[in-house]
């Protein structure tokens, strides 16, 4: 396919756009360094029916699994939220960050203890390989590079090309012509992302006895760049050479390795590319059927320098490579095959030296073929468009500098501080990044935290997520035989129309309230400032909050716990008013504020809200403690990290003067100043998880509540005189139709609850 050609051809750009998808495998290890014998987390379910979190061969070998996107960003974020969900459920495990394995010391568990009859065919499969490969040999891991062009594309191609095949075959053609690419250049691929160089001693003693001791226990070749391509790696026995010319020779190969009894089956042809049908199980029969679906690259070792195993700017390459793959015309010589073989383990064992290659019988050095290739890149990218033509100098940075290499780095690194001490570093690392990110869904990090919350755990359950709006927090949720649509993570299907009209209207909520004899403040709604002026004197000096009828978040809210004058009733009056055409006188109710989340008739989780507040140090006023506070990574702006931060209004400064206070005051050391009387997290408040301290009595309140507006989800906000007291005093002062989730999920003191789930499961889309 001619560069320019294909460049007149592809002139939209969702042309140019592949599916891409990753598998990317890791070994479980424990904090001394050595293999996990744990079995695979039952968090994650089933192993066999995880469509993104499972294991590969062994055990304590887990393989993270992508849908197909068709840019590399989405790939990588999806990568980064799988990586970082398992790092914060596996507790005293760690993921082991090299594809080469750990310290290993013979008490490997690497099939489970017991095999159900269920089991049974699922893992004689797996027996076969470890009698056949070998125990080590199997705990290699790495990283699976699954792409397809977008149909269009072949479309365009197909009908450009005129030789009267048909659709299928002509994409067939498209994909063998990439896998004999690929196979010609996979040397390339090994240079540039190669990074399995050292082994530690407890590995393989074939390998050792060939290889120079590098450090007090790892060995490494000179100029080695990728064991897991050599010998030392997981091959098949023998090499095997397909026949390429068609999707029908190339079928019949198979079948006849597997004849021979070279191997059991197809999936244990073990090339560096594979091509793919639509059923990964019945591999020959659906490539017979259906045709070529997509190819996958295999030779790519995973990067110890990134938590993912991968870079993003390595995904952005290899798409580019994707169509130097498709453009580059080649002629195929009787032993190109065995030329290709003997390349690459010239490039895996000796790729950091000045070493020779053959390219077509001729003998060419590696510096040189390589420029040539990403030469070509750059003009492809430049003319394509792909990528800001940047994209590309690093790579050719790493063939004229060997010191730019992932395996010349991590060979450094290791000679500095140990295989074990550099790769558990890097796991510490890699897990503490997880769980400073454990609030975020990479890639959605706008989203509200509530809904970040929810699309993290469908993701590990296993189900699939589709932004609709990503500006109203509007999700679809689906388990493949169900869809639910959900908007700011608590507002579904469950719960009716009218019922949000309940909840959003304070008054009426007060009056069915009130019917089912729950206690509610008293007070008296107003409609106009005029009648507020009327019954004003009235109010001077008694306990009471003023809030606008149909607000969320502490909006307009102000409240005198002590009283207030005239001026500063009319003052929140004259606040409320501008939320809502309707306000609430309401009596204050003394005791401490407790929200309860109720999900079909279940709390789930009670968090005591504290006022936004600041403790003195004798120093500063209360403006710079409020600016100091807000420095905290746990605060932010619109519901995306776990509190909000403290703002400066009308409310707190009404606040702070009616306790004689304003900003520029400086509170003695270790007093507590309360900026507000409202505790609502939204206006920077304090979460306190007390879900285990609340006695029964409260809970079956609020669930009595919740039933008579009939909600299946919902916050009740509690005022609770003396929690410890079963038959202390209490009023529900509101009730929220769109209780935000991650308030509970992540508190500032006290348990974690796991919200998303128990959402999830009412909506009926997990068991």
């Amino acid at each position: 396919m001619n560069l320019t050609r294909l460049h007149q051809l592809t002139q939209h750009k969702q042309f140019l756009q592949s599916n891409v998808g990753i598998e990317r495998e890791a070994l479980r290890i424990y904090n001394d360094k050595t293999l996990s014998n744990k079995p695979h987390p039952v968090i994650f379910g089933d192993k066999k029916k995880h469509p993104y979190i499972t294991t590969d061969f062994a055990e304590s070998q887990l393989e993270m699994i992508t849908p197909a996107f068709q840019d590399s960003q989405h790939v990588y974020n999806f990568l980064s939220n799988v990586y970082n969900i398992i790092e914060n459920e596996l507790e005293d495990e760690y993921i082991w960050p090299q594809s080469m394995p750990c310290m290993l010391n013979g008490k490997e568990r690497i099939l489970p203890q017991s095999i159900n009859k269920h089991e049974q065919s699922y893992y004689s499969y797996r027996l076969h390989l470890l009698k056949k490969y070998g125990m080590k040999q199997q705990l290699i891991s790495g990283i699976h590079y699954n792409f397809s062009f977008q149909d269009s594309l072949i479309q365009v191609l197909w009908k450009e090309d005129q030789q009267g095949c048909t659709y299928q075959e002509f994409k067939d053609q498209i994909y063998l012509k990439i896998t004999k690419n690929y196979l010609k250049y996979r040397w390339f691929i090994t240079y540039l992302f190669g990074c399995s160089n050292v082994i530690h001693e407890s590995y393989e003693k074939q390998c050792i006895d060939r290889l120079t001791k590098l450090t007090h226990d790892t060995y490494s070749n000179e100029g080695a760049i990728s064991y897991r391509n050599s010998i030392c790696g997981y091959r098949n026995k023998k090499e095997l050479y397909p026949d390429y010319t068609s999707l029908t020779s190339y079928i019949n190969s198979i079948k006849s390795f597997i004849k021979n009894k070279d191997i059991n089956h197809a999936k244990e042809f073990y090339s560096p590319i594979r091509i793919k049908g639509k059923d990964k199980e019945e591999v020959l029969k659906s490539l017979h059927t259906h045709g070529i679906q997509y190819v996958e690259f295999r030779n790519i070792d995973i990067n110890p320098f990134d938590p993912c195993g991968i870079s993003l700017q390595d995904l952005q390459f290899l798409h580019v490579f994707q169509f130097y793959l498709l453009c580059k015309d080649e002629v195929f010589h009787d032993n190109w095959q065995q030329e290709a073989y003997n390349n690459q383990d010239l490039i895996a064992n000796y790729g950091l030296n000045d070493i020779v290659l053959k390219k077509d019988n001729q003998d060419i050095r590696k510096v040189d073929w390589a420029l040539e290739i990403l030469d070509d890149m750059c003009i492809l990218v430049k003319e394509l468009g792909l990528y800001d033509s940047s994209l590309i100098q690093p790579y050719i940075e790493k063939i004229k500098d060997i010191r730019k290499t992932y395996a010349y780095r991590m060979k450094k690194e290791i000679q500095k501080q140990g295989y074990l001490s550099f790769h558990f570093h890097l796991s510490k690392e890699y897990k503490q990044y997880a769980k400073d990110k454990q609030f975020y869904y990479i890639g959605c990090e706008d989203m509200e935290l509530s809904t970040q919350h929810l699309m993290k755990e469908a993701i590990k359950k296993g189900l699939s997520i589709d932004i609709l709006d990503r500006k109203e927090n509007f999700i679809s949720i689906s388990n493949g035989s169900k869809k639910e649509y959900v908007k700011q993570a608590t507002k579904t299907s469950l719960d009716s129309y009218v019922t949000v009209l309940i909840m959003e209207n304070k008054m009426i909520t007060k009056k069915i309230l009130k019917e089912h004899q729950i206690k509610v403040p008293k007070g008296k709604e107003y409609t106009s400032m005029e009648e507020v002026l009327i019954d004003a004197s009235s109010m001077i000096q008694q306990p009471c909050v003023i809030k606008p009828k149909s607000t969320n978040f502490g909006t307009g809210i102000t409240i005198f716990s002590k009283g207030a004058t005239r001026e500063e009733l009319i003052d929140a009056f004259t606040l409320a008013f501008t939320y809502d055409n309707t306000v609430l006188f309401e009596q204050f109710i003394i005791g401490k504020e407790y929200r309860f989340l109720v999900i079909n008739e279940e709390v789930v989780a009670v968090l005591h809200r504290v006022p936004a507040n600041v403790v003195g140090d004798g120093i500063h006023t209360i403006a710079q403690l409020i600016e100091k506070k807000n420095t905290s990574p746990l605060r932010g702006k619109g519901y995306k990290t776990p509190l909000e931060k403290i703002e400066i209004d009308e409310t707190m400064l009404l606040y702070l003067k009616h306790q004689n206070m304003t900003l520029q005051d400086v509170p003695n050391l270790d007093q507590i100043v309360y900026l507000r009387d409202n505790s609502n997290i939204s206006t920077g408040g304090d979460s306190v998880d007390d879900t285990d301290k609340i006695p029964t009595k409260f809970n079956e309140i609020a669930i009595q509540a919740s039933k008579a507006v009939k909600a299946s989800i919902c916050g009740v906000d509690m005022i609770i005189h003396d929690v410890q007291d079963e038959n202390s005093d209490y009023a529900i002062i509101e009730l929220n139709f769109n209780p935000a989730i991650h308030i509970h999920a992540f508190p500032y003191q006290g348990k974690q609850r796991n919200i998303g789930e128990k959402v999830l499961r009412a909506l009926e889309l997990i068991s």
